[in-house]
């Protein structure tokens, strides 16, 4: 059986680690706590291989992401639901990281807290890591008496998110790299190779078909313009840039992302999907329903649908469900909004928000799916005849200079 390195608290709120064998690392956990143990973290023990790759790895500029955010919450919802204080917690915690970062963070937030102030608020002196959603969400969780429960709700919302996240990244891994590889054939092509042909056709002195014309023409285009070229590109980039600080064109390039129809479905999914897990868990902990729309809010990434949302929450300030305003709005899925409505008639509305999270997140990684699944083939069929097209353009005058009467 595999081992692994554990670290736990015991009853006496002491530290402890050592290693255990175990088939997994939920198998091992359960081990710690049927020992009356406090498992803080289990990991599979790395082999001299693994140690080497690390170290490689450490080279690169430290920093956190969200799996580590995502640990931290886990494991500060483990001890403060144990019955440790919060100050107590975040002293364990900053104990067993091994990241320099988590634990200059930790100790921020450690001396914050024992400056009087709430969670939320040392959180929020962190904003560089936190988002606003995550501080909303805890000081939500503050409000609602039981921040270890909400803790772990908000846990296992950064969990889904990543690993939605992961699987989105993972599966525009192969394009990417298949557009940067035709790019470099495509460059080592027009700057090496259409010279040499050129310089060859000239010495020839005969006429050339016009698609050779055109693509030498191309070629030598982009080698004399190359840095003007590129100049443009830096430009577009700045521009686009400094558009991204005016809330105006985000607003007009959401608005635009929901016109276009092979993108509107995703973005209205994701979004909701979003929403949908941020006010169930919200609802789930005890908070009331206005105060938990305007924090879950947060995690509306597209402006046009949080502009409806916020009509839809002021509606709904005046009396009534959350269903029918938003289904007024006309962008949201209705799907969603039948299922919501279904909550609120039911009194269940927590659960089946989350229920809408869980089916539109797979149906995100299905979409996100089927869509690569389609551009792939386009995109290897597109650079193939552009390739193709060179090749051929190339041939043909190669061809035609042979057949010239001698």
């Amino acid at each position: 059986m595999p081992q692994f390195d554990y670290r736990a608290v015991n009853a006496q709120g002491e530290l402890t680690s050592g290693q255990m064998t175990g088939a997994t690392e939920a198998a091992v956990i359960t081990q710690l706590q049927a020992m009356g143990l406090i498992p803080i973290s289990a990991q599979l023990q790395q082999g001299a291989g693994r140690a080497s790759g690390r170290a490689f790895l450490s080279l690169r500029k430290p920093s956190l992401g969200h799996k580590d955010i995502g640990d931290f919450t886990r494991q500060l919802s483990t001890l403060v639901g144990a019955g440790l204080s919060l100050d107590r917690s975040l002293e364990i915690i900053g104990g067993v990281s091994s990241k320099p970062l988590m634990v200059e963070l930790i100790d921020e937030l450690q001396s914050a807290v024992r400056g009087g102030r709430s969670l939320s608020e040392a959180l929020g002196e962190q904003s560089q890591l936190f988002a606003s959603f995550y501080i909303n969400f805890v000081r939500a969780a503050e409000l609602s008496g039981d921040l270890a429960k909400n803790l772990m709700e908000l846990s296992t919302y950064l969990d889904k998110s990543h690993a939605l996240r992961e699987q989105l990244k993972s599966a525009l891994m192969y394009p990417l790299i298949l557009v940067g590889v035709t790019l470099l054939s495509l460059g080592i092509i027009v700057l090496f190779v259409l010279p040499e042909f050129a310089a060859l056709f000239e010495d020839m002195d005969a006429p050339l078909p016009a698609s050779t014309a055109f693509v030498l023409g191309v070629s030598n285009f982009l080698r004399d313009y190359a840095l003007l070229i590129i100049l443009i590109i830096a430009l577009g980039v700045g521009y686009v840039r400094k558009k991204q600080q005016d809330p105006a064109w985000l607003y007009q390039r959401d608005e635009r992302l929901l016109q276009f129809a092979l993108l509107s479905d995703l973005i209205k999914k994701v979004n909701m999907a979003r929403f949908s897990r941020s006010l169930g868990t919200l609802l789930g902990g005890g908070v009331a329903l206005l105060p938990a729309i305007s924090v879950a809010k947060d995690s509306m990434q597209n402006r046009v649908l949080l502009d409806k949302l916020n009509t839809a929450s002021s509606i709904l300030r005046d009396g009534g469900g959350l269903a029918e305003p938003l289904l007024q709005a006309g962008v949201f899925p209705e799907f969603a909004l039948q299922m919501i409505q279904v909550g609120e008639e039911t009194g269940q509305l927590d659960k089946m928000l989350i229920r809408v999270a869980d089916i539109y997140d797979d149906e995100v990684a299905t979409a996100s799916q089927r869509l690569l699944s389609i551009l792939e083939p386009v995109m290897i069929i597109g650079l193939g005849i552009v390739i193709g097209g060179i090749i051929m353009s190339i041939l043909v005058a190669i061809l035609g200079i042979n057949d010239l009467p001698m």
